[in-house]
């Protein structure tokens, strides 16, 4: 059921994709909506890190519900809102809710599911819901934006919350197995933080998402610098939704398979991180709109690689009591990358152009892989407790 609704949640998650155009419509300035959408990006990663921490205090079934109760009741307040005030406050807290789910959702597979090698298979699956979702969310918002308007694609964002949050009430018990019940020191933020395997793992999946968020950020000005219509960028994210729903039920049982050893997932993160770099980075090369649909398709094994590896990672290293707060931690990795892809494109493209873009995505994945090694040495001679 939370997988479904992980899937139902971003297939109707239009507040993110298309909040710029919304901005617009409300002829809001050029410089007030990078402020209203940095302050999105803020609420994201805010959210990551309280969502996960309470998933862990108060229960699964109580953050959960309450964050998608909270997006239903605050989308319809951006959508309806015309100041720049009002707009920027709905902004920062339906980025807190927007991706709540996430750290969430890995807790409680975390609790539920006891071998690593299912959970593996749930993560991949995981994926590839998310990945459908936004497929979704493309096509039909794109179909519906015209005759609708905007502030209808954010109240059926906030309807599906509100579904959501039904859901979770239905399917995920008072008190999930393994929740933290008793706040010991072990659990605090100060020791999760101390937890040089998490704080690798952060870097390693920051690294990784940066030429993800790539796809979004930095590859439209790039098309749009060579001169590629619209139509062309849309259809190289075609390609890359196409190439994860294809590729990832072909990997997701290898990829079990590789989770059944005694050792973490380092080396694939590492490998899947290093796909990423280069694929995104080949975009650099590019001129037409094959070349950058053909970058977008390299860099989907890698992506598929680097989340599940990822999800290995987290699972093995997480105390049962503190895996939300864990969860929560790394989910900000995601939304450092919403932040920093956008300033990476802009520097770089002021900089050096196309080809500086290769070098620093292909940057981010090296240095991804390096910082690999440490922490394969850490995993492999600590136990699945918080390091002190």
């Amino acid at each position: 059921m939370l997988l479904i609704g992980t899937f139902a949640v971003r297939a109707a998650g239009f507040v993110y994709p298309y909040l710029a155009y919304h901005l617009s419509d409300r002829d809001v300035g050029s410089r007030a909506v990078t402020v209203i959408l940095a302050l999105f990006g803020a609420g994201w990663l805010t959210g990551q890190f309280l969502c996960g921490a309470l998933a862990d205090r108060i229960g699964r079934r109580a953050t959960l519900a309450g964050a998608m109760v909270t997006a239903a009741a605050v989308f319809p307040v951006l959508a309806q809102s015309h100041t720049v005030a009002s707009l920027a406050a709905a902004s920062f807290v339906a980025g807190f809710v927007y991706d709540s789910p996430r750290p969430i959702v890995a807790a409680v597979i975390a609790d539920t599911v006891p071998d690593e090698p299912t959970r593996a298979r749930i993560a991949g699956w995981r994926h590839f819901a998310t990945n459908l979702g936004a497929a979704v969310t493309g096509a039909v918002g794109g179909a519906l934006a015209a005759p609708l308007g905007f502030p209808v694609l954010f109240l059926i964002n906030a309807a599906v919350c509100a579904a959501f949050a039904a859901v979770v009430l239905k399917a995920v018990p008072l008190t999930a197995p393994g929740a933290a019940t008793d706040p010991a020191p072990s659990g605090s933020y100060r020791a999760a933080f101390g937890d040089v395997r998490l704080v690798l793992l952060w870097f390693i999946s920051l690294c990784a998402f940066v030429p993800l968020m790539a796809l979004y950020s930095i590859l439209p000005l790039m098309m749009t610098e060579d001169g590629l219509p619209a139509s062309a960028y849309g259809w190289s994210q075609a390609a890359g939704a196409a190439a994860v729903l294809i590729l990832s039920p072909l990997m997701n049982g290898w990829l079990a398979r590789r989770a059944s050893g005694p050792s973490p997932m380092v080396g694939l993160l590492a490998a899947g991180t290093l796909v990423l770099g280069v694929g995104m980075g080949s975009a650099g090369f590019a001129s037409g709109a094959a070349g950058y649909a053909a970058a977008v398709v390299l860099s989907v094994p890698g992506e598929i690689v680097a989340f599940v590896a990822a999800a290995d990672v987290l699972n093995r290293i997480s105390p049962p009591h503190a895996r939300g707060l864990y969860a929560g931690i790394w989910g900000t990795a995601m939304a450092a990358s919403v932040l920093l892809a956008p300033l990476l494109a802009g520097w770089c493209l002021a900089a050096g152009g196309h080809l500086l873009v290769a070098a620093a995505l292909f940057g981010c994945g090296l240095a991804g892989a390096a910082v690999s090694v440490p922490l394969n040495g850490l995993t492999r001679r600590t136990s699945p407790v918080l390091a002190s």
